[in-house]
């Protein structure tokens, strides 16, 4: 009976209803193993009412993570990094969290909607300015003399956002297009100057400086622009100790002065001051001490004790200018010279016709070559064929097209829309990624025939850029900010150890490591972990590598597994210390921000200051006094995640050198990162990055995606990264796999119409003419 009532009453339509409401609440009590994992080790801090750092999990499902994707990659990011959950906290072992990761990345992916973003208005910055002359020109110019210092903005200093615009900085440009189209044109009214190179005060001399003749010891080098063929004066100073400026030198030592390498004068004076006629164009002066070595002795690298240097070359002219020269910017400039008044207009127009298309990045227009010849031909009136060529490029200089990288927004596509990029505006994109300056004739050559963007020939352009010798452009440029390179020039260790040599070798070798990456498109983990680097003798000796002698760097063999990588290098151990101590709180920083990705909290204000070992009678090591400090519990969380990155360095002191003790103690290099893992040294540190090699690659990819875009980086980048690095690791993560990923992906090639055309504005857009055209008159054709 019972039966058959229930049977009855549960027709088909209310048992399915049935099974659906069991259904419901089987699932409702069913984890997934992502949501078990973070109601047992992430709910405790990260709930509603805690929100411990500002992030809640307690109401997120991890199964719609692409729907909060902006918290779950800050999630992702710290999980991957080892740094969640945190130090002192049940953790689950590295499988369980790692499966986790990739889930949640999984989930991300699968739900992004393509986003490549927007960069504003991108100025060309000092370097790509300086490189742009250099291309385009022929011409090397120190642009700090020209233009301001650029500001930085997520680590580099060619974000578009931080390139701001002013009237002042307008005027700037101005000036410098004015004086380089003096230069390059070779204007025979330019005054004459004195520039004076000096050594720095901590630039040691008792060595072969290379580049120098052989057999010489000491001085300074200089590569100098000569603007005409002419007269110019030579004056170099020195100083000997016990004697001061000038006088008689060392005895048994000459003073030799060297153009290109050839001798122009060897004197026992301490001074040379000399009128010598030198051609236009760059050439190469060098002053250094002569010695005659004992019978037997290796006069090439011999090391001197005497205290005598090279102070100064200063250059004065030109004096009694003969004529502008051959020179390379001439060759570049004049390709056709007209040989009646009526080959002239047609000359200059090709003339300036295929100056303004390299500086423009893409054939001039009508209206663009009217405007140029314009200036040519007052130009001319005033002084003839090449003033109409000087103007003409001193206008070509100060163009918004020349000295902003300008993207078009097509008019048919709708604000919020992605579209491609031109070709043109791809070689412009491609070519200051790789190296930071103008197109080629080649790549704009394809760009203009619209095959760029074909994946094949982007490719193929590509492998080309990275071959070509402009490509240093990523260690020096690229890797130099990357890598605090530029940082060393600021670094005055308060030590005997140190000076201004080995200053320029922690920087050259750390760009050669990372040239040889580049260069033999290695796996750009052995930045981490290689067993070679690039020493000269000065390294080698402060190292303690033997058998290494003269200025030329060379690759030689790691023996001592401390040193192997960027950790063992003292550029990076340089810039991470302070004037008179190593700082192992800097030196877990730059590794959690450079290599990790997982940038610290920024501390809370009035952090009590680390107490100094400054005027105490017993020292006290490092190590100690930061264990005091970190008893402070506003410091104590931040410094469980840095200091013991930091203490597995410290047998490295502030400038490098190897060391056992610190202020009378054994150094004390163990520690235990945040995911439980021990360290106990240089080496044991190097293993556990290595343990997370896929996160050193994502932040190297995300830092060279940062750099190539000219724009931050946002949350809705990162699918585009993982592509990238997923691509990347079937091709052994070599360097070439992570440059085509970032040139063939979306941020990089697309773009985002924004609701309001960035542009320069109208104002200084006639700024940038107006001061062109005014400045020109009078600096140029009015003077003739």
């Amino acid at each position: 009976m019972n039966n058959h009532v229930v049977s009855g009453a549960g027709s088909p339509s209310l048992s399915r209803l049935l099974a659906g409401v069991l259904l419901a609440a089987a699932a409702a009590h069913a984890q997934s193993p992502e949501r078990a994992l973070l109601d047992r080790y992430c709910i405790t801090c990260h709930n509603s009412k805690a929100q411990t750092a500002g992030l809640t999990l307690d109401k997120l499902d991890p199964a719609r993570a692409g729907e909060q994707s902006e918290t779950w990659e800050k999630v992702v990011r710290k999980v991957r990094a080892g740094m969640m959950p945190p130090s002192g906290m049940p953790r689950p072992d590295r499988a369980a969290l790692d499966a986790f990761a990739t889930k949640i990345e999984s989930t991300l992916d699968s739900a992004a909607k393509p986003n490549p973003g927007t960069a504003g208005l991108h100025r060309l910055n000092r370097t790509e300015y300086a490189n742009a002359i250099r291309d385009l020109l022929a011409l090397d110019v120190d642009v700090s003399t020209l233009l301001p210092a650029d500001d930085s903005s997520e680590g580099f200093d060619n974000i578009a956002d931080a390139l701001a615009i002013s009237p002042a900085l307008v005027e700037r440009y101005a000036g410098a297009a004015v004086k380089i189209s003096k230069l390059a044109v070779g204007n025979p009214l330019i005054s004459p100057s004195t520039v004076t190179y000096r050594a720095p005060a901590d630039f040691a001399q008792t060595e072969h400086v290379e580049g120098l003749p052989l057999g010489t010891r000491g001085g300074i080098l200089v590569h100098h622009n000569f603007p005409l063929d002419g007269e110019y004066s030579i004056k170099i100073r020195t100083r000997s100790a016990g004697i001061g400026v000038g006088g008689v030198g060392p005895a048994g030592e000459e003073l030799e002065l060297s153009l290109n390498g050839a001798r122009i004068q060897l004197t026992a004076s301490t001074t040379i001051d000399l009128k010598i006629p030198i051609t236009a164009g760059p050439q190469t002066l060098g002053a250094a001490y002569v010695r005659q070595s004992p019978p037997g002795a290796d006069d090439l690298w011999q090391t001197y004790a005497g205290n005598s240097s090279v102070q100064s070359i200063a250059i004065t002219g030109p004096l009694s200018p003969s004529g502008p020269g051959e020179t390379p910017s001439r060759r570049r400039i004049f390709v056709c010279q007209p040989a009646s008044s009526a080959e002239e207009m047609p000359c200059a127009r090709k003339i300036i016709g295929a100056l303004a298309a390299r500086a423009y990045r893409q054939p001039p227009s009508a209206a663009d070559l009217d405007t140029l010849m314009s200036f040519d031909q007052t130009g001319q009136k005033a002084g003839g064929f090449e003033a109409g060529i000087e103007q003409a490029l001193s206008r070509v200089l100060v163009d918004p097209k020349f000295v902003f990288r300008i993207e078009r927004e097509p008019a048919n596509v709708r604000p919020g829309s992605i579209y491609r990029v031109s070709d043109l505006e791809l070689a412009s994109r491609l070519s200051f990624f790789l190296w930071s300056s103008v197109p080629d004739d080649e790549l704009l050559e394809v760009a203009r025939k619209g095959k760029l963007h074909e994946p094949a020939v982007l490719e193929q352009q590509t492998h080309r850029m990275l071959a070509d010798p402009r490509s240093e452009s990523l260690a020096t440029n690229f890797g130099g900010q990357w890598l605090y390179l530029r940082e060393l020039k600021n670094a005055r260790p308060e030590t005997r150890a140190f000076n201004d040599n080995l200053r320029q070798a922690f920087r050259r070798e750390t760009e050669l490591l990372l040239l040889s990456i580049i260069r033999e498109d290695r796996n750009v983990v052995d930045l981490l972990n290689a067993d070679y680097t690039f020493v000269d003798e000065t390294l080698a000796r402060h190292y303690g590598i033997p058998n290494v002698r003269g200025s030329r760097f060379r690759r030689v063999p790691i023996t001592n597994d401390a040193r192997r990588g960027l950790l063992g290098q003292g550029s990076f151990l340089l810039v991470t210390s302070v004037a008179n101590r190593t700082s192992p709180v800097a030196r877990g920083k730059w590794i959690l921000e450079n290599l990790l990705g997982v940038p610290p909290p920024l501390p809370p204000p009035n952090v009590p200051p680390l107490k100094e070992n400054e005027g105490a009678t017993q020292p006290v090591s490092l190590r100690a006094r930061m264990e005091q400090h970190r008893n402070n519990a506003v410091c104590s969380a931040c410094h469980k995640i840095m200091d013991p990155i930091g203490f597995s360095l410290e047998n490295f002191d502030l400038v490098g050198r190897w060391r056992t003790e610190e202020s009378g103690t054994r150094i004390d290099a163990s520690g235990q990162l945040v995911d439980g893992t021990k360290l106990d040294g240089a080496s044991s540190l190097r293993q556990a990055l290595l343990a997370r090699s896929d996160v050193f690659v994502t932040t190297m990819t995300e830092k060279l995606l940062t750099y190539a875009s000219g724009r931050a980086l946002k949350y809705y980048d990162m699918p585009a990264v993982r592509s990238i690095t997923r691509e990347a690791a079937r091709n052994n993560n070599r360097y070439s796999s992570l440059i085509l990923g970032i040139v063939r992906s979306d941020p990089f090639q697309m773009r985002t119409k924004q609701m309001q055309t960035p542009a320069l504005s109208a104002d200084a857009r006639n700024r940038a003419a107006t001061v062109g055209s005014g400045r020109s008159n009078r600096d140029t054709g009015g003077n003739r």
